[in-house]
């Protein structure tokens, strides 16, 4: 099998509910667009329930858990009111899946995520909360940016994963590439598998597939949302595994 082969593809739906929550309505269901994401391709789905609460709700958790058929991806930040979520909700799988929680920085008034978890900084307070996830049985993930410090403290028990913070390259900085490339080197020597997300679109993610073969999953969300109105969400979805597997 290729490596292109087992590149995975992890739709982020936060923006369905981002529309849902404009009008404090019951559509659109992230949870049915989830359902069509995985009917196009998707090998996994991926939500970020925010402290405040702005799109992704408690409710949607339970739902998207029990009707997603690969598996669930929730980004958080380390908090304990986080924890008790993901503890409550993907630890108790109908079907005994191992969902995963990839930690996250939020801050407050932020738009969308600004940075990677420092990790370096809070490498104590990082690594008990992958510790209690992997005790569930839930996998665990960091999102960081591809800096070695960050990457080196990434290596902690539980964590089998990073997420390499993709923004300044896929804000026309074609010269990052060659940092995430360096970052994900590292990240593979240390035993953690490399994915990466923050801004990818279908214009900018072929150059980064192609220099940085190390990532096998990407995770994409507010561009696929926003090309699904005009193509539908079947094409924008695969239109990006068809780059992620060439």
């Amino acid at each position: 099998m290729t490596h292109a082969a087992l590149r995975r593809l992890g739709v982020n739906i936060d923006h369905v509910a981002t529309v849902r929550q404009a009008r404090r309505s019951p559509y659109p269901d992230p949870a049915a667009a989830a359902a069509l994401a995985e009917l196009s391709g998707a090998d996994q789905i991926t939500c970020h329930i925010r402290m405040d609460r702005r799109h992704i709700q408690d409710a949607d958790l339970p739902r998207l858990r029990d009707s997603v058929q690969t598996l669930l991806n929730v980004e958080m930040a380390a908090t304990d009111e986080m924890m008790d979520i993901a503890l409550a909700v993907l630890a108790q799988d109908p079907h005994g899946r191992h969902h995963r929680v990839t930690l996250v920085e939020e801050r407050p008034g932020e738009i969308t995520t600004e940075g990677g978890l420092d990790v370096v900084t809070h490498r104590d307070a990082v690594a008990s909360a992958a510790a209690r996830l992997q005790a569930a049985g839930i996998r665990v993930s960091l999102f960081v940016d591809p800096v070695p410090d960050q990457v080196r403290a990434s290596a902690l028990p539980g964590v089998d994963m990073i997420e390499l913070n993709t923004s300044v390259y896929a804000e026309n900085d074609p010269s990052d590439l060659a940092r995430i490339k360096a970052a994900a080197v590292l990240a593979q020597g240390l035993g953690l598998e490399v994915a990466a997300g923050h801004g990818l679109t279908h214009h900018n993610l072929p150059p980064l597939v192609a220099a940085v073969p190390e990532i096998v999953e990407y995770n994409i969300g507010h561009s696929i949302i926003s090309r699904a109105l005009f193509v539908g969400l079947d094409r924008a979805v695969r239109d990006l595994v068809d780059i992620i597997r060439r």
